[in-house]
């Protein structure tokens, strides 16, 4: 067992209003400057939706993350990034068809506001006419970072979504109505996998994921600009500079983190959707659990994390250097709770295999309009013994199956379960808080969904009433004791796991 650490996020989609406070806050941070106008390292996109760079999750076309090459015996297979061999990327560093366009994000533009003051008096009020801030000229604003914001039903934009697959025609075409369709946010940041495949695919090594947190990162002094880190990044989540000729990405805020602040994204959040916490893992077993079929994939990868309570796994994690108050961080995670005491939190788009570590809880809010109008035609003695919930959700107005394509690798019982147990808990906390009354049938339904009373307050207090300090679980670093400049990350060599560094050993 080789027990390491990790700082990850979560977001409740529940909660998020689609402000892009976070997305502004990041902008201010990191990127207002020349050649990073178009870098959005958060964005909130709207689903349905064609998201940030345009269609970036049609693999078919970016050709981002990893393939599994099965072999048909119920045996692990073996992984291969999806964008290129080791001659393939020889044979692309000089021409790469598979990286986005400017178009694929948009043309950075700001206004010539000197038009405004210095304009000569005359009968017209002046404007300020759009300039590219890549060229200088006037532009015509043909797109933008959220340019979808709030038409998840428009015809352009949700019928470009790739998560429309294996719905029916008749679901498409209800979510291709405006007037019918309830959207929800998708807010994304780098998910600083644990099978990086930009890290895999970069000829020069200069992205690593260092070990004492699983932050990526890019050294700028090792990149040579050939982006092939951005054409397999399946999230498409690494930028490239035009003006500095480098890549960069979110870096998690790991300045503010290392002083014991939140990233600035989930500081400034205003829904307070963001959760930050510490994931004990088992990198031994990444290998093993990306390398096998779709329907075992969620498993195998939720099987890496560890128990922090497990006396073996601390063991293992002091051997490996972990102090105890990354110990202690991560038995109060929050991000573990959700994620593997609940079991309500799901990565995004776990089959790229890139074992991405954000975790997000899918959205209940599109389904209560429908599950609610059913409620008030029941009488409230017997709403929850007639009531049954999971043919309830097929007729929710966001498809359960749309959901699945996001957080489940297709599979629809894993949402069902998620959002059975999130309303199971809304009903149980609405009698008791509002009504006051509790009766059999209220437990039932919570049992029937896999929750305790216990485990429901639980999860309501950490969703509606958690201090800050509940939302964001920050172990103590230590910097004098960082080792990710010990050794160079392999990146170029295209082995899954890569690109971890070794803590010295005792005496180097």
């Amino acid at each position: 067992m080789n027990v390491r650490a990790h700082m990850s996020m979560l977001f409740h989609l529940d909660k998020c209003i689609g402000c892009h406070t976070c997305s502004i806050a990041c902008k201010n941070l990191w990127t207002d400057r020349k050649g990073a106008e178009y870098m959005w390292w958060n964005n909130v996109e709207t689903r349905p939706g064609a998201g940030y760079p345009t269609q970036w999750e049609d693999q078919e076309h970016f050709h981002g993350g990893w393939v599994y090459d099965g072999n048909g015996d119920g045996k692990p297979g073996k992984l291969r990034l999806r964008l290129q061999s080791r001659a393939g990327g020889l044979a692309k560093l000089f021409f790469n068809p598979d990286l986005p366009s400017l178009e694929d994000y948009y043309e950075p533009f700001t206004f010539r506001y000197g038009d405004l003051f210095n304009a000569p008096e005359g009968d017209d009020q002046p404007t300020a006419i759009p300039i590219s801030q890549v060229t200088g000229r006037p532009l015509d604003i043909e797109s933008g970072p959220n340019w979808d914001d709030d038409l998840g039903g428009s015809p352009l934009y949700a019928a470009s979504d790739p998560n429309r697959r294996n719905l029916s025609p008749e679901v498409q075409e209800a979510l291709s109505e405006v007037e019918r369709v309830v959207f929800n946010y998708l807010p994304r940041i780098c998910n600083h996998c644990l099978n990086p495949a930009c890290v895999a695919a970069c000829p020069s090594g200069a992205i690593y994921k260092r070990v004492e947190d699983g932050i990526v990162l890019v050294n700028e002094n090792k990149c040579r600009g050939w982006r092939m880190c951005v054409a397999a990044c399946p999230y498409k989540k690494v930028f490239y500079n035009w003006s500095t000729g480098k890549s960069e990405k979110c870096i998690l805020c790991f300045p503010r983190m290392e002083t014991g602040q939140a990233p600035a994204c989930a500081h400034s959040c205003v829904g307070r959707i963001r959760y930050m916490g510490v994931l004990l893992y088992d990198a031994d077993r990444i290998e093993a659990a990306a390398a096998v079929p779709d329907d075992r994939l969620l498993d195998a990868y939720m099987d890496t994390i560890l128990d922090p309570f497990d006396p073996e796994v601390i063991a293992g994690a002091r051997a490996n250097g972990i102090d105890d108050g990354w110990i202690a961080a991560a038995q109060k995670s929050p991000v573990y709770k959700f994620a593997k005491v609940w079991k309500i939190a799901l990565p995004l788009h776990l089959e790229y295999r890139t074992m991405a570590m954000m975790f997000y809880i899918p959205p209940l809010s599109p389904v209560m309009s429908t599950l609610e109008n059913a409620l008030t035609r029941l009488d409230i003695n017997t709403e929850v013994e007639d009531f049954e919930l999971l043919e309830r959700l097929d007729a929710a107005r966001l498809p359960v199956q749309y959901l699945a394509n996001l957080f489940s690798v297709g599979d629809e019982q894993v949402i069902r379960r998620i959002l059975r147990k999130m309303y199971a808990v809304r009903l149980y906390m609405r009698r008791k808080t509002v009504e006051g009354v509790m009766d059999d049938a209220t437990l039932a339904l919570l049992a029937g969904a896999g929750c305790t009373p216990e485990e429901a307050e639980a999860i309501y207090q950490l969703t509606t009433l958690p201090h800050v300090n509940d939302r964001f679980v920050l172990p103590p670093y230590h910097r004098e004791m960082a080792v990710e400049t010990w050794k160079d990350p392999l990146a170029h060599k295209g082995e899954v796991g890569i690109g971890y560094i070794q803590p010295p050993k005792r005496g180097d």
